[in-house]
């Protein structure tokens, strides 16, 4: 078996991850290619699987700890994907509030599994809101601690990958692509907007024609680290809804709205919230993140007699608050003749990050 590329694409929560792993997909489907996607969380019912799976894409999904901490269990993702449909390109999304992964994932993987894979440079998105923030040493709308994360992730890049630049004039992309490099010099920053499909061409021209990964080992404090995680509140839940001549799209809207007026007023927050609302084949996604609490809404669910809700959140509070938020939010949001079942529901703090490898020293 030839071997195959392997492509990790990170950043901070809401950074426009998926977005991008979706789009490159398909491109590279486009020109023939044989490629797989590996998603990543702190829970299972992952939005991002199902939007992906959604378009025919083979996903494999690592639950319940980040590919660091279960770098056995990334492994095995990458094997069946090289083994289920031969992969000659592999694009995983680590957890959004993980960092330390050059010396956790690129450099174990370049020591143990060099004869089947091309590690690719380690790909780190960053949203501009956050970003502008972040670089005038600001909190980027996150806890000091969180915040700490985030930069942290930018430190180690190999490529730095400023995103949603569809929401910047040009003069605000090259200012923010010249002061990421001044304050980054030893990454590669380049621009995209995945939503136009600007710049998603050569970031895989990129990365796909490099061989050097993981070039900068941090120096990070994992009791800050764990602190930083630790701040977010998150919560996983699915929901089976069932209800005659209810516009499903609507309902979703008003989730996201009130769910968004909620965390406001209460002044949380966001790593980001993401719902998926399913009706077959046809689905609707909504999402909230950025400093600014920011919404998006794309695709359409329909009017089908039932409908799968997928709900994943990480806000800066408890889980137990968080989880209280959600349920109130639902039960004002459902219409009357909407009938549900609770199918997934699980919220959490996640736990002291503890990788399977830690290197001191690049491959």
């Amino acid at each position: 078996m030839n071997k195959t590329r392997l492509i990790l694409a990170g950043g901070f929560l809401g950074a426009g991850k998926t977005t991008l792993l979706w789009e490159a997909a398909k491109r590279l489907m486009a020109e023939g290619k044989r490629v797989g996607l590996v998603t990543n969380d702190q829970a299972p019912e992952l939005v991002d699987t199902h939007i992906l799976q959604g378009d025919d894409i083979k996903v494999e999904e690592v639950a319940g700890s980040c590919f660091c901490c279960n770098f056995n269990g990334f492994v095995d993702a990458i094997k069946n994907l090289r083994t289920d449909i031969v992969a000659d390109v592999i694009i995983a999304e680590p957890v959004g509030s993980c960092a330390d992964l050059s010396a956790t994932i690129v450099n174990p993987l370049k020591k143990f599994y060099s004869t089947d894979l091309i590690i690719s440079p380690l790909t780190v998105l960053a949203d501009p809101s956050r970003l502008c923030s972040i670089l005038q040493n600001g909190d980027g709308g996150l806890h000091e601690d969180a915040a700490y994360i985030y930069r942290k992730q930018l430190e180690e890049a190999d490529v730095i990958l400023i995103t949603k630049t569809d929401t910047l004039t040009k003069e605000q992309t090259d200012k923010i692509l010249s002061d990421t490099q001044q304050t980054f010099p030893a990454a590669k920053v380049m621009a995209i907007s995945s939503a136009e499909g600007v710049g998603v061409y050569e970031w895989l021209q990129e990365v796909s024609s490099r061989t050097e990964a993981g070039k900068t080992l941090l120096d990070i404090d994992y009791d800050r680290y764990a602190h930083g995680e630790a701040v977010l509140g998150w919560l996983n839940g699915t929901l089976h809804l069932e209800g005659e001549g209810i516009c499903w799209d609507d309902v979703l809207k008003d989730i996201m709205s009130r769910l968004t007026s909620a965390i406001t007023s209460e002044s949380l927050r966001v790593g980001h919230v993401k719902l998926i609302m399913e009706c077959g084949k046809d689905y609707a996604v909504t999402n909230l993140t950025g400093a600014d609490n920011q919404t998006t809404l794309r695709g359409k669910a329909g009017m089908a007699g039932d409908a799968k809700l997928i709900i994943n959140a990480r806000v800066e509070t408890s889980p137990e608050h968080l989880d209280q938020l959600v349920r109130n939010v639902l039960a004002d949001s459902l219409p009357d003749n909407c009938q549900e079942e609770v199918l997934a529901w699980r919220y959490l703090q996640p736990g002291r990050p503890n990788p399977t490898h830690r290197f001191n020293e690049t491959v």
